[in-house]
């Protein structure tokens, strides 16, 4: 059997596969080595060459950012400054006198300013007593009695029938009517509070008062002496 190889042949051709494959593995084990090593070597040189970076802040994301502009208003005020004058009144000191006997004695003239009575048209000066000799000539401020501006009752007496009757109309005041006094020591305005009727010797009516007040008095009714008519004010300014 000319085709088959002898068994010393088979022999060698088998120690030379045996042989090749040694080699071949011995050569895949010694490209293993080599390639494990390169990456060993490439892992140290990554590791020292390569910095960490420090980490990145990111800003805070914001929206759009809006511009306000404000504007200041500056008001200027004018302060007004009001001085409040306090006039202090004096007080009566005297009491008024008792109603005289002799009512018709003659007194000296004497003015101590005008009454005013624009309601019932009166303008008359002020005269100092109540006698009729002074009554006769203008109303009278009854002595002793506040006077115009006091705190205090003043006293005024007149006619309303004879001679100038000065009061004749003073029935027809009605609260809130004004009587003016001028006299040296100011312009004093009082207002009518009440109208009334009295007997002659009501003499409460010629009282001081607390307050400043006036009385207008004068006989009542019209043509008689059997009462009096009483009119009150009060200080207005």
């Amino acid at each position: 059997m000319s085709g088959l190889a002898s068994e010393p042949q088979q022999r060698r051709l088998r120690l030379g596969a045996v042989a090749g494959l040694v080699a071949l593995v011995v050569a895949l084990v010694g490209a293993f080595l080599m390639v494990d090593r390169s990456s060993e070597t490439l892992a140290s040189i990554d590791s020292a060459s390569v910095t960490t970076p420090p980490p990145t802040t990111t800003p805070p994301t914001t929206g759009p950012t809006t511009t306000t502009t404000t504007t200041t208003t500056t008001t200027t005020t004018t302060t007004s400054t009001t001085t409040t004058t306090t006039t202090t009144l004096a007080i009566q000191q005297s009491q008024p006198i008792a109603p005289p006997q002799d009512t018709r004695t003659a007194e000296p003239r004497i003015e101590l300013g005008r009454i005013v009575i624009p309601e019932i048209g009166l303008d008359a000066p002020l005269l100092e007593g109540i006698r009729l000799s002074t009554l006769d000539q203008a109303p009278g401020h009854w002595p002793g009695s506040a006077m115009p501006g006091e705190i205090g009752n003043v006293v005024v007496a007149a006619h309303r029938t004879s001679h100038n009757a000065e009061f004749r109309y003073v029935n027809e005041l009605e609260p809130g009517d004004e009587v003016l006094f001028a006299t040296p020591t100011g312009d004093w305005t009082y207002r009518v509070t009440r109208t009334h009727i009295v007997y002659p010797d009501a003499l409460w009516i010629t009282d001081p008062t607390p307050t400043a007040t006036a009385t207008l008095f004068a006989c009542h009714p019209l043509g008689s002496t059997a009462q009096r008519i009483v009119v009150d004010l009060e200080l207005a300014s």
